[in-house]
């Protein structure tokens, strides 16, 4: 299934279980599918800030793996919150093999990865942990230290073996967006300062 059905296809589902929080600007493949599957305006934060579901997003995004994965995140809230399972979140799971129920940043990761064509892991089995994804990484030449420079938008974002979000973007000031699984028990975007808040790295998907 090509990159524009699945977007098609998630953003078919999703309007069908609730209804859209804003139009997105023209153009914006992005801004469609979150403006379409993302949670509330209250359930989206800044560090500890909500901001508003419409944010300014890159009004196009290139043809890279990376960015086709960061073009089908999809917003999510465990059900019940706190639980670390929902019915999107099984659906991410799917992606890792003898995936269980648990902390589920690394499954939301692989899953966005395996649908834009670049599972991760050598046999595309995806990640339930922060810290073997981190390892593959590394053994691939995948890796890029945070101290390497500012990241891409569609990198992978890691803290330690702890916790791993995507890239959205890097604005004017430094400050890195990100959108986070498993962030405040949902799918989040949030925005660090110029060092991810400590991050370790990135790892770049193509």
């Amino acid at each position: 299934m090509g990159i524009e059905a699945v977007l098609a296809r998630i953003a078919e589902i999703e309007s069908a279980l609730a209804p859209r929080q804003a139009q997105p600007p023209a153009g914006s493949a992005f801004s469609s599918v979150l403006a379409s599957q993302t949670a509330a305006p209250t359930a989206l934060a800044a560090t500890a800030s909500p901001i508003a579901a419409a944010a300014t997003a890159p009004a196009a995004y290139g043809a890279s793996p990376g960015l086709r994965a960061l073009q089908i995140a999809a917003g999510v809230t465990e059900q019940p919150p706190g639980s670390n399972d929902g019915p999107r979140i099984a659906q991410y799971r799917q992606a890792v093999a003898g995936a269980g129920v648990g902390p589920w940043c690394a499954y939301f990761v692989s899953w966005a990865a395996r649908e834009a064509g670049v599972p991760l892991g050598e046999a595309g089995q995806g990640f339930g942990a922060v810290a073997a994804l981190w390892d593959w990484a590394q053994r691939t030449g995948r890796a890029i230290p945070a101290s390497a420079g500012p990241p891409q938008p569609g990198d992978l974002i890691v803290w330690d073996g702890v916790h791993v979000g995507i890239v959205e973007r890097v604005d004017a000031q430094g400050n890195i967006h990100t959108i986070e699984g498993n962030s405040s028990n949902m799918v989040t975007r949030r925005v660090h300062d110029s060092t991810g808040d400590g991050a370790t790295g990135y790892v770049r998907l193509g």
